[in-house]
């Protein structure tokens, strides 16, 4: 989409272009500009910055799409199995 800027406005993002890129009223945005181009990209909370750090993971990427795989199979097990397993992972990192 193209657009014509006029002397005295602020450029406003046009709101299929926020839909499209998930951004949602009261969402904190950041700027930041290369030579000529200008990025906008969300500002994560700490918690969803950790999400992104992790899902980009392979390992983790890898359980996530195992995991499914055995959704789609049909299999399952019980939360508190899988509680367990997860916490007996994470303690093993943490050494």
């Amino acid at each position: 989409m193209t657009v014509r800027l006029k002397p005295k406005t602020e450029i406003i993002v046009p709101r299929s272009i926020r839909r499209k890129a998930g951004i949602k009223p009261g969402d904190r945005v950041e700027f930041s500009v290369s030579g000529r181009v200008i990025s906008i990209s969300p500002k994560l909370s700490p918690d969803e910055l950790q999400d992104e750090r992790e899902i980009r993971d392979p390992k983790i990427r890898a359980a996530i799409r195992e995991s499914y795989q055995e959704f789609l199979a049909g299999k399952s097990r019980p939360a508190e199995e899988f509680f367990a397993a997860r916490a007996s992972r994470s303690k093993k990192r943490g050494r």
